[in-house]
């Protein structure tokens, strides 16, 4: 089994220390290369070139959302291009605006519990967006959409987040196309819960969750998880 090649920029060493010594209990996870600032990290980055890069938002040199703008910009490119998962302590709606519209691929916070910040890193790596849920809402209602000219400061993207429109906003979909255990799976996923744990609350196979999901995407028209749980938000299908 291949394992999950992951590199740390964090600034504060017993921060990074404790991330390091918690992701090594698991064999599945590799640690490739550190970093203290976003100038070494970046040529870390692109040196090792990991499968996911763990940043920090609050980096003394520059700041993680520009950090993952430049890796975003090299590495998009690649055959495997690196994600990116923010780990902070910000949790205020620029911040978190900010960092996806840079291309952040999920966002946690640093409070999470170990269970969780592997769930995040299996799910970053299988290519699905893991957002804490104390941020979920923030960036489900705020859609993802990044803006078409080039963000470069937080109140720019806080601007091209709220500002702009799409024919999202006035979409209306019926609850009756969902049956009600659809219904119970995409409140799930709008909590920002994988396959595993939905299957897990609500005593259904993987598999099923699976089919569910599908059915879902399809009955939203979604291309994806996310897009899936913005739409039933806007629509009201779930709270």
């Amino acid at each position: 089994m291949n394992k999950i090649r992951i590199a740390l920029i964090e600034d504060h060493d017993l921060t990074r220390v404790g991330i390091r010594t918690a992701l090594l209990q698991k064999e599945e996870i590799e640690v490739v290369g550190e970093a203290a600032n976003a100038t070494e990290g970046l040529n870390m980055l692109k040196k090792v070139q990991p499968d996911i890069a763990i940043v920090d938002i609050g980096l003394p040199d520059k700041d993680g959302i520009e950090l993952t703008k430049e890796l975003k910009s090299i590495s998009n490119g690649a055959d495997l291009p690196t994600k990116v998962l923010i780990l902070t302590l910000r949790d205020n709606k620029e911040a978190v605006l900010a960092a996806f519209a840079a291309g952040a691929d999920s966002y946690c916070m640093k409070d999470i519990r170990f269970d969780n910040l592997l769930e995040a890193v299996r799910v970053t790596y299988n290519g699905n967006a893991w957002i804490d849920p104390a941020i979920a809402r923030i960036v489900l209602q705020q859609a993802q959409q990044q803006s078409p000219k080039p963000v470069t400061t937080i109140t720019e993207a806080k601007n091209s987040f709220t500002n702009s429109e799409t024919e999202d906003n006035s979409e209306t979909i019926d609850s009756y196309t969902l049956t009600e255990r659809e219904l119970e799976v995409l409140q799930l996923i709008v909590e920002g819960c994988s396959n595993a744990v939905i299957a897990e609350r609500l005593y259904i196979t993987v598999g099923t969750v699976k089919t569910h999901v599908r059915n879902i995407l399809n009955k939203l028209c979604a291309d994806d998880r996310t897009q899936a749980a913005v739409r039933a938000l806007r629509s009201g299908l779930v709270g």
